[in-house]
């Protein structure tokens, strides 16, 4: 008894070592003071602001008349003259826009956020010791919302250089510094809170969310870690009432650099594509499609003549491995594809049917796709061919009815695809809690294509037959959307 009392005394003071040498490491890390970091790297963070010209008449408006009217040329003259009467003429307002930005080379180049500058006639930098340069735009990209930013100067300005945003853990510490509502450079600390979130800003959101206070002003100024590099670039804030509330977002650091290297280099970025556009898969569509699982993502559509579609790819393949990565979430496949070469050749694996098959695909240029897709948009439509009408059936809370210039005109649809046509939808039908609409063009219904009503009710009957409780329709709409959608069959 003796014994195991020692070892009772014994384990009691190992365990309390442990704990003081716990606290000891943890004390470590919390830094006692920014002081010397902030001195460091402020010098590097500039603020920007920003003026669009304007030009009005006194706060008049000149009446509208038609083109080569004789009352245009006249109300021209007076309202340059005599503006709104006052005699205050042709007047010129210059709205002023605030944000941040930091040095990333000495030769002068800003990354700020591309909403920062946007539609700007003007852009000042101001440096940290007031001086104050113009900044010409390298090149934006939207879709991140960065902006690379250029200044002339004669001498080398302070910078600073990207950190690896991969390696930053939740809960550490890290420094805000911006221009928050214009009242000049501010330090701000907090910690990571999260990482990749998703607030539905763009198409490759994973921004890292930290509790540093962060304003208005603040965008387009870094986030360091403690080392001063650069890990985020602070870009969104949640906030219902305007100002910090501890919640903010930067998007992370090995993103910007590579969006930033694209537009030094091109003036533009250049991302891979794939051709296909994705949904997430519900466990309703899993069942429905026959999957083990909801990981992946769903092709609900293959563009014509694209990368994929040249490869083999189809709609209603599930793709759960690009290039060596496994796709587990659908957001997961636009990042890696938009990160990969444009002309890479690249494995693609997909579930087709319950069975496993691998595509080479070479990847085109998404900017280029768009670009081509935009100038389309101008052209002519495709001649429509005559299609046999039928009644209207009821299905699934559903009118059906098969494709018919009629419609395709009616309802703006594709001139290219069959199917049959959802003219109403009934509420509180199976088809209206799926999420199917008016308008609605259906191909392929349990991914076998439909021409009539009929093939759409002999594949409802056939997933009944199987015992499924829901079938999965693919619908494509005006817009040129198009995803499967998962109906409740067990009613």
């Amino acid at each position: 008894m003796k014994h195991v009392g020692l070892c009772l005394v014994a384990a009691f003071f190992a365990a309390g070592s442990l704990v003081a040498d716990s606290d000891r490491a943890w004390s470590q890390t919390v830094p006692e003071s920014f002081a010397d970091l902030a001195e460091e790297l402020t010098p590097a963070v500039v603020s920007i602001t920003t003026e669009e010209f304007v030009t009005s008449f006194g706060g008049d408006q000149m009446p509208e008349f038609p083109e080569g009217s004789p009352f245009e040329d006249f109300f021209k003259d007076f309202f340059e003259r005599y503006g709104n009467g006052n005699g205050d003429g042709p007047q010129e307002s210059r709205p002023t826009s605030l944000g941040s930005g930091f040095i990333i080379d000495p030769s002068g180049y800003v990354v700020t956020n591309n909403h920062v500058i946007e539609e700007a006639d003007t852009i000042t930098v101001r440096l940290n010791d007031d001086r104050e340069l113009e900044a010409e735009v390298v090149g934006v990209d939207p879709k991140t919302d960065l902006a690379l930013l250029k200044v002339d100067t004669d001498e080398d300005l302070p910078h600073v250089s990207f950190g690896d945003s991969d390696e930053v853990r939740v809960g550490e510490w890290v420094l805000a510094i911006g221009n928050p509502f214009g009242f000049g450079s501010s330090v701000t600390a907090g910690i990571i809170s999260a990482r990749q979130r998703d607030i539905s800003a763009g198409p490759y959101d994973e921004f890292l969310q930290t509790d540093a206070p962060i304003n208005r002003g603040n965008s387009g100024g870094p986030l360091f870690d403690m080392d001063g590099n650069v890990i985020g670039v602070n870009t969104a804030i949640f906030s219902p009432s305007g100002g910090s509330v501890g919640i903010g977002f930067a998007v992370p650091s090995n993103l910007v650099m590579r969006v930033v290297a694209q537009l030094e280099e091109f003036g533009r970025t250049r991302r891979g594509w794939l051709g296909v556009r994705i949904q997430s898969i519900t466990p309703e569509i899993a069942e429905g499609l026959g999957l083990k699982s909801s990981d992946g993502a769903l092709v609900a559509s293959a563009t014509p003549d694209g990368p994929a579609a040249d490869a083999g790819l189809e709609n209603g393949d599930v793709i759960i491995t690009f290039d060596g990565q496994a796709i587990d979430e659908m957001r997961e496949l636009p990042r890696v594809v938009a990160e990969t070469e444009v002309g890479k050749a690249v494995e693609v694996v997909v579930v087709r049917r319950g069975e496993e098959m691998t595509f080479d695909v070479e990847l085109g240029e998404l900017e280029v796709f768009e670009d081509q897709l935009a100038a389309s948009m101008n052209g002519g439509q495709p001649e429509q061919q005559p299609e046999k009408s039928k009644a209207p059936t009821d299905v699934l809370g559903m009118v059906l009815e098969p494709v018919s210039p009629q419609l395709r005109q009616e309802f703006d649809l594709p001139n290219d695809v069959d199917g049959v046509v959802v003219t109403n939808v009934a509420p509180g039908s199976p088809a209206a809690r799926a999420g199917i609409l008016q308008g609605d063009l259906i191909p392929e219904v349990g991914q076998e294509q439909v021409g009539t009503v009929d093939d759409v009710v002999a594949q409802i009957d056939g997933a009944r037959d199987r015992a499924l409780k829901s079938v999965v329709v693919r619908v494509l709409r005006s817009d040129d959307d198009a995803h499967y959608l998962a109906v409740d069959i067990e009613g």
